[in-house]
């Protein structure tokens, strides 16, 4: 088995936990790979280890798993570096919230024994697909987590004409637009008033960020929807993102918004539920006043 060890920013933290992972990796007889614009930034300690192979493009016929080290940002950038692939993640928590980032890094060695005994469960989470006349996002177009639209360089707020498979949803007056999956529903719509849905319900959420009229709300819709728009404002461009990716676009672009073809695969322990990570993260049924 060949296992990427990936990253974004290396910090102190991470040390005690890579060594850990490298030794179950020695015992265990799986081959480590490393991404270089990670590894270089770890310490000697770390570096002292031999035989790691090194590369920046990823390359899905050497790879069978990839470990995230970090939060769920870092989660996000290596579901961008795997892009259409499909090869599973294991995201390893060294951050704070980590609802992708699952495992957490005291039992980075356990997981990696149980890894190599395939004691362990995929969990597939559904992505968007950008569908675009406009030249961005060259590297990706598929997006984790949400899709958002959002004013730019102005206080003014924009209109946003959202349609479902040709029909007028509503002419959004805000700030802006998220499309988010089920597991985008816990970050940035969620922080905007959208609901949590569960992974694999078959819906995506369409959550406006500080509409103009009150009785705009988030509404789940089919994740069969094909979501089109149209932008209307007083700025030339409008900021559009992908997760963490961005580009500027103009009310000329086509956008669309539709379920992606290929899924996110997770690599979960089986102790593993979305019910307990949404009661350790959101410490839902305890009482914060002790």
């Amino acid at each position: 088995m060949n296992v990427l060890l990936y990253g974004q920013v290396y910090k102190p933290n991470h040390r005690a936990c890579l060594l850990e992972v490298l030794k179950a990796f020695e015992k265990e007889g799986i081959t480590p790979y490393a991404y270089q614009p990670y590894w270089v930034q770890t310490d000697s300690e770390v570096q002292q280890y031999q035989g790691i192979n090194y590369f920046t493009d990823f390359d899905s016929s050497k790879i069978d798993v990839v470990m995230a080290f970090g939060g769920d940002g870092t989660v996000l950038g290596a579901v961008s570096l795997v892009n259409e692939h499909e090869v599973p993640i294991m995201g390893i928590n060294l951050g704070r919230l980590g609802f992708l980032s699952s495992i957490e890094g005291k039992v980075a060695g356990f997981a990696v024994k149980e890894l190599a005994r395939e004691r362990y469960h995929f969990d597939e989470r559904t992505m968007v697909h950008l569908e675009t006349n406009a030249d961005i996002f060259q590297k990706s177009r598929l997006a984790l987590n949400d899709f958002t639209l959002h004013k730019r360089d102005t206080s003014s707020m924009i209109t946003i004409h959202t349609y479902i498979n040709g029909e007028l949803l509503n002419s959004f007056w805000a700030d802006g637009l998220i499309v988010a999956t089920p597991t985008g529903s816990t970050g940035y719509s969620l922080s905007c008033g959208g609901p949590i849905v569960f992974p694999n319900s078959g819906n995506l959420v369409i959550t406006p960020v500080a509409p103009h009229n009150l009785t705009v709300r988030p509404i789940i819709v089919p994740d069969s929807s094909e979501i089109s728009f149209e932008i209307e404002g007083r700025a030339e461009s409008y900021l559009c993102t992908l997760d963490s990716h961005f580009e500027a676009v103009t009310a000329e672009h086509k956008l669309t918004v539709t379920k992606a073809k290929v899924m996110t695969r997770f690599i979960q322990l089986h102790n593993y539920s979305f019910l307990r990570t949404l009661h350790d993260k959101l410490i839902w049924g305890k009482d914060s006043r002790n």
